[in-house]
This record gives structure tokens, C-alpha cells and sequence, in this order.
């Protein structure tokens, strides 16, 4: 471990308080202990541009050709509709040059919290001034969100072109295979082309679904990063975190290092053991990282980060949740991983480059606020496990005496468990539905609700724009100094369509 500066005998000892940390937060099987005998684990041995989502674009010619390309997208398999291979991006990219291969990259998986942390990573390597890259899924409101370059999404005009410049291997591609390539995989390769053509310093790339089949895991990246793992996707992944854990630890590389997040001990088991079979390095929250202390501030949270280099204090956030906080230590752990520290080098990251570059991360749709009087906030909550964190910090941050909940899910989620979540906070809830064709039906979806919180407390609007309506005017008959406050959540989808009907973007 690294020299510590000399201890104040009147302020708390951050040894002492790391290690009550470790105490408290680690919850861990004996059996592990078999597992880390043959792993390295990474112990030191001492902002971007504006991230808001874009808008339609205001040439008229441009929003034509982008709604061209994405009809052409559409046409595709959805992300929903798999064929559990790398068969087809592979073939793309070989078609292309092997693209993905030309920049180091850190790869990201997990059930929650994937997106939020590619941002905070994105920001940490932008104000070191590397040239990134970064590659997220879904969208909020506009596809070309999804492909940012230096902190910002890129521009209608590229995206277009850069579906057009791939577009002949596309079709070269779909003629060779059993299946043609889905819109998940068109995109991840014209995510890895942009980022070589740009060319990026480094790119970081959030998995669609999984991981050992993902479309993104045709690269091999020095650092894996493994948000927390919990139930999503089980028809797909599996039932327990154990199994789930089994696909994500598939993007896990030989001699990487791989960053975990605190995992139910089950996943944990899988990680662990991938990471001895492919010789990779591990750091751990809770044990080489972690949060050491939070504090709620205006806009967001002050925290102390204990990184694999040493103490990061006074770092601020401008993003709500203990959820975040855990984010932002992982992000910091692999943007240090990236750079060799606890490994080649012992000394920390530059704590004053580190504060800027946390205090410019932005996360659209993840507790956002969009409205006040009352206070509209949005999130997108999904999964049981999603929304018992966005429950414990929107009562943490904004304090509402009355919430009203606005909830459209998809059909193929735990429903029941989302509602289950909220329940505890939301004072009446207004089910409604987006318009996409995976989303649950509003009669279906209240008929849940109603067994969740009865039925008083459940209104239905099958529109998107009428349940907002009568959410805020639920939240208004409190008073205007009376705490009333909405939150709409359930999908990404719908938390997009709350956001361009309430004037952003």
C-alpha cells in the first residue's frame, strides 16, 4: 500500500473508516477465499462537452435522410430478437479491416448502472485529454445518442454518413449469413468504425445484452468492468445473478484487469473464477476501491473515493443516489486501471483533473429533473433492482411529501417487482404506456397495480401526454409549497417521450 500522509489524531483515521466499509458492505462466501488463492488482485502499491440528448435535426434534408436510415434500421431484427452468436458483427468486421482493433478499449456489463458509469469513465478520460469514443445502449430520444465522440453524441450528418460508408458490407455481409445482421449489430459496427476513423485515443463500450455473445465482444479490452449484476433479462441470461454472471463474465479477456462492482456472492463465484482462468487482474469494490464517504449536496452529492492509487476526497457529483456514488468509484477504479495504476505505476490520477471531470458528468434520464413547481423527475428504472435504488434516492434528495409515480413498462419485465419497488414512495400512480410495440398495455399493466397498491391509489391514462397531465395536476392539489413532486419512470422509452413532451430536446 502506498504511504499515507501523516494522521491527524482529531479527524477520523480513512484506514479505520476503509475498513468499516469493507466490514459493512462486503458480504462474502468462505469458498471465495479458494477461488482468489489463484487470482492477482490489483492493489496499489502507494470534462466533456454538453451530454445532453440531441434534437431532431433543424435541416430539413438532414431529418429526412436520418429517418431514412433509421426505417432502414427498423427493418432489422430488434434488440429484443437474438441469435446468441458474434458470427455475423465478426464477419463485418473482418469485411471492414478490424476496425475495433485499432484503440485500446474498456468494455462494460452488468444489469444496472452500465450507461451512467460509461459516462463518468467517458469524463475522466476526456479531461486527461485522451480523444474517447463511447458506445451506449438504448437511446433516450435520438438514436445517434448512442455513438458519442469526445463527450458528445455525433452529429445527424455523420451518422448518416457513416451508415452509408458501412452500408455495402452490411449487405455483403447479410447475403453470407443464416440471418441478416440485427440493428443492434449495424450499429455496434458503425460505432466501431466511427471511433477508428475519428481516430479515437480510446473507446468505452457498453454491452447491449449479456456479454460472451454480444455484439460488442468482438473486441478485447484491457479493462472489464462489471456494474452490479441482478435479475434482468432471465429468459435470456438466466434466473440466478449466478448465471447471468456466467454470460457477462464473458467479456473478460485474457491478462485484463477487471473492475467489479459489490455482486451477490453467486456472480461474484463466476467473476472470480473467469478472471483466474484467463489470468486476469482483479480490483473489487469494497476491498482495492471504494465510496469512503457521501454527503448529499445541491444538485447532487460530495463524496470520498478511495481509488486503487489512494483517497480522492471532496469529489462532487452532480447526480442523485447512493446508486451513483458505487457508480463512480467503479468508473474511477477503471479509468485508473486503464492508466496502469496499482500496477505499473503507484502514484494516484491527478485529484484536481478527477474533481473537474466528475463535476461535468451528466446522466439524461437517470433522476433528472426536467420541471418545477411541482417538480417533474425522470429515471429509467426498469428492473426491480433499478427501482428499489432510484426509491431510496429520490427520497434521499428531493425530500417530496407527496409523490406521484407515472409508470409505462415493457411487456417483458418484472412488473410487479418494479411496482413492489416503488410502492413505499408513491403516494398515487398513474399507469400509461409509450409507444413502442414492446411496451405492456395500460389496462394490463393497472390491473397489477392495483393489486400493488390498491385502488385508490391507481389511475389509468393509455396516453403518455394525458398521464403526465394528471400526474402534475395530482401533485398541484398538495399546494404549491406543499412537497409534490412526480417521477416518471418504468422504460427508457418512456422516460424519452416524457422528456420531448416536456421541452427537452
Amino acid at each position: 500500500m502506498s504511504e499515507l500522509p501523516p494522521h491527524d489524531p482529531e479527524q477520523p483515521d480513512p484506514a479505520e473508516a476503509f475498513d468499516e466499509i469493507v466490514a459493512a458492505e462486503t458480504d462474502r462466501d468462505p469458498d471465495l477465499a479458494v477461488i482468489e488463492a489463484g487470482s492477482r488482485t490489483l492493489r496499489t502499491l502507494g470534462g466533456p462537452p454538453d451530454a445532453d440528448v440531441p434534437a431532431r435535426p433543424a435541416d430539413p434534408e438532414v431529418d429526412q435522410a436520418l429517418r431514412e436510415v433509421e426505417a432502414e434500421l427498423a427493418t432489422r431484427w430488434g434488440e429484443t430478437k437474438l441469435e446468441p452468436s458474434v458470427r455475423r458483427i465478426a464477419a463485418l468486421m473482418d469485411v471492414l479491416g478490424e476496425p475495433q482493433r485499432t484503440y485500446p478499449s474498456i468494455h462494460i456489463t452488468g444489469t444496472n448502472g452500465k450507461t451512467s458509469t460509461a459516462r463518468m469513465i467517458e469524463a475522466l478520460l476526456g479531461a486527461f485529454d485522451l480523444r474517447t469514443g463511447r458506445y451506449t445502449s438504448p437511446h433516450v430520444q435520438s438514436v445517434t445518442e448512442r455513438i458519442s465522440l469526445d463527450g458528445a453524441p455525433v452529429s445527424a450528418e455523420r451518422f448518416i454518413e457513416t451508415y452509408q460508408d458501412i452500408k455495402p458490407y452490411v449487405d455483403l455481409v447479410d447475403t453470407q449469413q443464416d440471418y441478416r445482421l440485427s440493428f443492434f449489430e449495424v450499429l455496434t459496427g458503425m460505432a466501431y468504425a466511427a471511433f477508428a476513423d475519428a481516430p479515437v485515443d480510446v473507446a468505452v463500450v457498453e454491452v447491449g445484452m449479456g456479454g460472451s455473445w454480444d455484439a460488442t465482444n468482438v473486441i478485447d479490452a484491457d479493462v472489464a468492468v462489471v456494474t452490479p449484476i441482478d435479475l434482468d433479462h432471465t429468459d435470456r441470461l438466466g434466473g440466478t445473478p449466478g448465471a447471468i454472471a456466467t454470460e457477462k463474465a464473458g467479456i473478460v479477456k485474457q491478462g485484463a484487469t477487471v473492475v467489479l462492482a459489490q455482486q451477490p456472492v453467486d456472480a461474484a463465484q463466476v467473476l472470480l473464477k473467469k478472471a483466474v482462468e484467463v489470468d486476469a487482474t482483479v480490483a473489487r469494490e469494497g476491498l482495492e476501491f471504494g465510496v469512503l464517504a457521501r454527503q448529499v449536496a445541491v444538485g447532487g452529492q460530495l463524496l470520498t473515493l478511495r481509488g486503487l492509487g489512494g483517497e480522492y476526497p471532496e469529489v462532487y457529483l452532480p447526480l442523485h443516489g447512493a446508486h451513483q456514488a458505487h457508480n463512480a468509484a467503479v468508473a474511477l477504479a477503471a479509468v485508473e486501471a486503464f492508466f496502469g495504476v496499482g500496477a505499473q505505476r503507484a502514484e494516484p490520477l491527478n485529484v484536481d483533473t478527477v474533481r473537474k471531470a466528475f463535476a461535468a458528468v451528466a446522466s439524461p434520464g437517470r433522476l433528472e429533473v426536467v420541471r418545477r413547481s411541482p417538480t417533474v423527475v425522470l429515471d429509467a428504472a426498469h428492473n426491480p433492482a433499478g427501482a428499489r435504488a432510484t426509491a431510496e434516492a429520490i427520497g434521499e434528495a428531493f425530500q417530496f411529501s407527496h409523490l406521484v409515480g407515472v409508470v409505462g413498462a415493457s411487456d417483458d419485465k418484472d412488473v410487479r417487482g418494479l411496482l413492489e419497488a416503488f410502492e413505499p414512495v408513491f403516494a398515487e400512480v398513474v399507469v400509461t404506456q409509450n409507444s413502442s410495440h414492446r411496451a405492456m398495455d395500460a389496462d394490463e399493466l393497472a390491473a397489477v397495480a392495483v393489486e400493488v397498491f390498491g385502488e385508490d391509489r391507481v389511475q389509468v391514462e393509455p396516453r403518455l401526454p394525458d398521464a403526465l397531465e394528471a400526474a402534475v395536476t395530482l401533485a398541484e392539489e398538495e399546494g404549491e409549497f406543499a412537497g409534490g413532486g412526480v417521477l416518471v419512470t418504468g422504460s427508457v422509452i418512456t422516460v424519452g417521450e416524457a422528456r420531448l413532451l416536456l421541452g427537452k430536446g
